[in-house]
């Protein structure tokens, strides 16, 4: 199951609720049909209205506030299957080798997210720690199922030397 939203409160007092969508595109997240919580409980989002940063929602059978207040805090999930086939996404990554130019850097092991966008969590080769990458144009060139190639700064993988 993919997270691709988050009910974050009721609005109004006929069952609308605030809905805050993880999609790329964040309108998409009414167009992949019906969305499942984590208890099963099935959403189907019948109207979407944009806010400044989330979106205002009628979901189908919630009809009333008190309905809406219970559902604070509600993820909405998809299946990879309700996802289009043509794209290429972050969970496709783990595991990619990536490479800086030409050269071998190590395997991407996950992504974090600590609200300034998407990083690349990458075991470097030859080091204990990880790094962390942004996740954009800036420094990723190539993204494919089989690799990934990023432009890095000259002293981006210096290790820092650590005060006794």
């Amino acid at each position: 199951m993919i997270l691709v939203g988050v009910i974050l409160g009721a609005h109004g007092i006929r069952g609308e609720v605030k809905l805050k969508s993880f999609t790329a595109d964040p309108r998409a997240i009414a167009t992949y049909g019906p969305l499942v919580s984590a208890t099963g409980e099935i959403f189907e989002i019948t109207k979407l209205k944009l806010q400044v940063e989330d979106f205002i929602c009628i979901l189908k059978n919630i009809v009333d506030r008190n309905k809406a207040e219970t559902l604070k805090g509600t993820e909405l999930f998809i299946t990879r299957a309700q996802l289009p086939k043509d794209e290429l996404y972050l969970h496709d990554l783990i595991g990619v080798p990536i490479f800086n130019g030409d050269i071998a850097l190590g395997t991407i092991i996950g992504f974090e997210n600590f609200g300034a966008g998407d990083l690349v969590d990458v075991k470097i080769e030859g080091r204990a720690d990880t790094v962390l990458i942004p996740y954009n144009k800036t420094f990723i060139v190539e993204a494919s199922a089989a690799r990934v190639v990023v432009d890095l700064p000259e002293d981006y993988l210096k290790e820092e030397k650590q005060s006794p």
